[in-house]
């Protein structure tokens, strides 16, 4: 089958000034969007299927809808620019490259839910990307496009880019908004929602920064035209980011169903005398796949029923050469590290897993080890404040399931049977 790359986003991601506004061009969707009312803008993204682009995969139209009208409050748009999981990698270059696409987005969603606030919460270890956001929105405002009366509508609204102070639990959505306000960044019980009290206990519309992307292009081409791409379910296109031992790392944008086989295809195959051991198709959080889901539709849908999601479609290749139990270990040491410590599972079931991973990996462990971390992913899965915990869980379990023999091996040789250098080594070395 042969599949075209569906250039979007990314299109004018070659050309020297592509974070402009001279690169990026007028905002005539949002000047479209600002004529029509604001319920309409809300249904033809829903007629889009446009879903979620931050690893949930809500309908993004239906998320829009869920804010009450006329409730006499202020409205917030926050966009998660918090990007930070093993593996993900599209939102920082997105922005980074063209960073109208999202404010131009923002300002299509904050009309269609009635807010004249929006916040871009991007994490502060990437100064380069905040000051191209800052620059982007400064050449919004003097054009016009922000502040008082956008293209002459009526419609004011006020946007503000805040550096994050760098903490993966911030990407949740609700740990981001308390995080906005000023407090400790840690997830709220839910309900209730953001749509009902989110920002300043006022309803609120949290989406990932690809999300917000996609909305000028789906206001300026139509419903139809987006909804043409993808899957039944999964529609239009996505940035697959390729990462690992691949010829070609990068970011591939392609209709949702595309497999990694194809991707494959276009990024020059695994590294030269290697073969693909496991992968995940949307970052360390997703359960991982192997070679035998290689023709597996990367969709919502398909993913899930192999046993994974599709999550943020960070694609992280890896070879023969790589010892998976080191590698969940890795995985491992970062949610350990990340954890926020509100809830107990969390806290610590991600402590107890890196240290018997830790005795695993050194060959020191014993068959009754898989049973006690599996037993561990267990009692965090689905008991934690926030989706983190569950994350944690996915390598340990999928890796357990696919490559039971090699952590056995590892404690009938009394160590790693893999040599390490290996696997970050390139070329004829």
């Amino acid at each position: 089958m042969s599949v075209t790359l569906t250039p979007v986003l990314t299109a004018n991601w070659d050309r020297p000034d592509s974070f402009t506004l001279d690169g990026y061009g007028p905002y005539e969707a949002a000047k479209k969007a600002l004529g029509m009312d604001p319920d309409a803008v809300i249904q033809a993204v829903k007629d889009s299927g446009l879903r979620g682009r931050g690893g949930a995969g809500f309908p993004t139209g239906m998320k829009w809808g869920f804010i009450p009208q006329g409730d006499g409050k202020p409205h917030y748009l926050v966009v998660n620019a918090d990007e930070s999981e093993p593996g993900t990698c599209k939102d920082i270059p997105l922005m980074m490259a063209n960073p109208h696409s999202l404010v131009e987005g923002v300002i299509i969603t904050s009309y269609a839910i009635r807010a004249n606030h929006a916040f871009i919460y991007v994490r502060g270890e990437v100064l380069h990307v905040i000051r191209r956001l800052h620059a982007a929105v400064r050449e919004a405002y003097e054009k016009g496009y922000l502040g008082t009366d956008i293209f002459g509508s009526g419609y004011d609204l006020e946007l503000v880019v805040h550096s994050g102070a760098g903490a993966y639990i911030c990407g949740e959505e609700t740990a981001l908004l308390d995080s906005l306000e000023g407090y400790r960044g840690q997830p709220r019980l839910k309900p209730p929602f953001p749509a009902v009290a989110g920002l300043y206990a006022s309803p609120t519309v949290v989406n990932n920064v690809e999300s917000v992307a996609s909305v000028p292009s789906i206001i300026a081409n139509g419903a139809d035209w987006f909804a043409g791409m993808g899957t039944e379910k999964s529609k239009g296109f996505g940035i697959f980011s390729l990462s690992g031992h691949v010829t070609r790392p990068g970011q591939y944008e392609a209709p949702l169903g595309i497999t990694l086989r194809e991707l494959l295809d276009m990024a020059g195959g695994i590294r030269e005398g290697h073969r693909i051991k496991f992968w995940t198709p949307g970052g360390s959080s997703t359960p991982i796949f192997t070679d035998e889901h290689l023709d597996v539709p990367l969709d919502f849908e398909a993913v899930g029923a192999k046993g994974s999601m599709l999550g943020t479609r960070a694609l992280q290749i890896f070879d023969e050469t790589t010892c998976v139990v080191r590698t969940v270990l890795r995985w491992t040491e970062f949610y350990a590290h990340e954890s926020c410590g509100k809830c107990t599972p969390c806290r610590e079931g991600t402590y107890w897993l890196k240290q018997v991973l830790k005795r695993l990996e050194a060959g020191q462990g014993t068959e009754d080890d898989l049973a006690t971390i599996t037993d561990i992913a267990d009692n965090i899965l689905g008991r934690s404040f926030c989706a983190l915990g569950d994350g944690a869980t996915s390598p340990i379990h999928s890796s357990v399931k696919y490559f039971r023999d090699e952590y056995l091996k590892h404690f009938e040789v009394g160590g790693c049977p893999f040599d390490a250098k290996k696997s970050t080594l390139w070329g004829d070395q």
